[in-house]
């Protein structure tokens, strides 16, 4: 098992700028956020996933996994349209990760630790079937990027509205706002109000 990171520097920022996210930390307890891996495999996961159950997701990947041998760029290149279909993709995701391959296979994910946080989410989004929000959570939890602040997600403005007292839940542009007292350690911050979220009940 992967040591999980020494989240103690950013614990302590946030406490000390946020009372009320300081006590969301002492609810939840130590950071369990760690690096998850990155790669092809990661990003087609994740635009399987998309717009379907967690459920439907599993049986989809279990199948395509079972169908290719392997999930890398060559077997889906390799990979008919018809094989894709047979699994459950949509024709729209089958393109999604055919185009995802291509990428992979001209280098853009290998050059991804080596970019800037919004270099790194352009590169991404140029991939059809990524959005910035898919980008960011991905930077977030397969990079281990210490400041990505995925605003627009669903879950993190419910936390907000929740944790801090808000008539409704904030705008992208709100938790953004919120959010500028938590750099450099967004991402930390996220976590903890997802956490906190599913720990204490949502709003």
């Amino acid at each position: 098992m992967e040591t999980i990171p020494d989240h103690s520097a950013a614990i302590a920022h946030l406490r000390a700028a946020d009372p009320i996210l300081a006590e969301v930390i002492a609810a939840v307890g130590p950071c369990e956020l760690q690096p998850t891996g990155h790669g092809f495999a990661t990003l087609a996961e994740a635009i399987v996933s998309q717009q379907i159950s967690v459920k439907a997701a599993a049986a989809i990947l279990g199948r395509l996994v079972a169908a290719l041998g392997e999930l890398t760029p060559a077997a889906i290149l390799e990979a008919s349209d018809e094989a894709l279909r047979a699994v459950g993709l949509s024709g729209q995701k089958a393109r999604y990760l055919r185009d995802l391959a291509a990428h992979s296979e001209a280098g853009t994910l290998a050059r991804l630790p080596g970019l800037d946080d919004e270099a790194a989410i352009i590169a991404l989004t140029a991939i059809k079937g990524v959005g910035r929000w898919t980008a960011e959570i991905y930077l977030l939890f397969a990079l281990g990027r210490p400041d990505v602040l995925p605003a627009d997600d669903l879950g993190l403005r419910y936390a907000a509205w929740q944790f801090y007292g808000l008539p409704a839940a904030p705008t992208p542009a709100a938790v953004r706002a919120l959010a500028e007292r938590w750099r450099p350690y967004r991402s930390v911050a996220a976590w903890y109000l997802w956490r906190g979220r599913r720990l204490m009940g949502g709003a």
